[in-house]
């Protein structure tokens, strides 16, 4: 089918199995965790896009897509429901011998060339679909443009103890990227890349087609692509960024951002009319707060139900929270229930979970407990659907699978 040629596609990677979440990704991909009180992780890029005036995106599924498939829909949400473009969902082919599953992020948009062809764009935009930030992407094609760029990676200054952790980047005095490490066990720079590339298209194909033949190739961007470009001397440019951006990857980050959003609410801005963030979330009465309920410095969603006290927490969608319950310090996901008298501190509660009266979760362990508090340090992880038992003590750190 014929397709209008388009002057920039973006191409979302939405596959990631996001195991740093635990329990909170058993069953879906880590860009549908919901954030905020009312988003997904992937509203923000999402919405990015169609803010940046970019109405064709491409979204790279591949670990347990359902939920996801299903919250996209036809794009409607975000004004993607076009005509001419809109939001397509791209899964790996997989049948018989013929294609295979994504085994890396350039592998991924290899495999989908054949849709970016269809638009002929001259600019490709690369996104992840899991961090939280706000960013223009027509002020970034802007500078890949008036630098006569052929790869342009979004950078952000990272704190130097935490530059390890993402592929850095040294530049000159133009902003051209002069070296590329991915992870560096001693990183000299704290110039930090954000996942976010434009590619001229042409350059984009040749590049990922040869990483393609190379059987030694993990095929990923920050290891073997934009090493590959720097080496054949292509102008590679690095735009800056200083907004707000959080990778959600881990419990305790996500925990974080959305405490950011009561700590510091002008740092990511979500009441701010010049660049919405949209969602596909249920249409659902107003919240109510009881009489003898109290909620302060907290965000409550619409269809919750207060009957308790509520501090410094953020509620999504169709929470209830019973007589005397007390929730501080915690992230209560859509359709969870809480019990009369329950105590919930420091805790994330997946959908749909249910505490029962009397529980109380997060309290300070005794000394006693051998349980593994890597993936989650003091915060409590409650999964999806989860059921705790009444009067159940559920010391903090702990994850409580379904």
């Amino acid at each position: 089918m014929p397709m209008v040629t388009k002057k920039m596609v973006a191409m979302l990677l939405a596959g990631g199995q996001g195991t740093r979440l635990g329990v909170l990704t058993d069953r879906t991909a880590k860009p549908a965790v919901p954030f905020g009180g009312k988003y997904r992780i992937i509203d923000f890029p999402l919405s990015n896009c169609v803010n940046s005036d970019i109405d064709t995106v491409g979204v790279l599924t591949q670990y347990s897509p359902l939920e996801l498939n299903a919250y996209l829909g036809n794009g409607s949400a975000w004004d993607l429901d076009r005509n001419s473009g809109g939001v397509y969902v791209l899964p790996p082919y997989v049948s018989g011998s013929r294609g295979k599953w994504y085994s890396g992020t350039a592998n991924a948009i290899y495999q989908n060339l054949a849709f970016l062809r269809q638009y002929s764009p001259k600019y490709v935009l690369i996104l992840s679909g899991d961090h939280i930030y706000k960013m223009n992407y027509a002020a970034m094609l802007r500078c890949h443009i008036e630098k006569q760029a052929d790869a342009t990676i979004a950078v952000l200054q990272v704190p130097m103890e935490e530059a390890h952790r993402f592929g850095i980047m040294q530049t000159d005095g133009e902003g051209m990227i002069t070296a590329f490490w991915e992870k560096p066990k001693n990183p000299v720079s704290n110039n930090a890349s954000m996942g976010i590339y434009i590619f001229g298209f042409d350059v984009l194909e040749k590049y990922l087609t040869e990483d393609e033949k190379n059987d030694s190739s993990s095929h990923d961007f920050g290891k073997d692509i934009i090493p590959k470009l720097l080496s054949d001397g292509k102008r590679l440019a690095a735009y800056g960024f200083n907004g707000y951006w959080k990778d959600v990857g881990t419990v305790k980050s996500l925990w974080e951002a959305n405490m950011d959003l009561i700590d510091n609410p002008s740092a990511l801005d979500l009441n701010d009319s010049e660049w919405r963030i949209y969602s596909r979330s249920p249409i659902m009465p107003a919240h109510y707060i009881g009489a003898d309920a109290h909620a302060e410095n907290s965000i409550v969603s619409e269809g919750c139900e207060i009957y308790g006290c509520i501090d410094r927490s953020v509620l999504f969608t169709g929470v209830r929270v019973g007589r005397n319950a007390v929730i501080e310090n915690s992230v209560v996901m859509p359709g969870a229930r809480i019990g009369e008298g329950a105590v919930i501190r420091k805790a994330i509660l997946g959908e749909n979970a249910c505490v029962a009266a009397g529980a109380q979760i997060g309290i300070e362990p005794d000394g006693t407990n051998a349980y593994d508090t890597t993936l989650t340090g003091d915060i409590t992880l409650v999964a999806s659907g989860a059921h705790i038992a009444e009067c159940a003590m559920i010391p903090a750190g702990m994850v409580v699978s379904k």
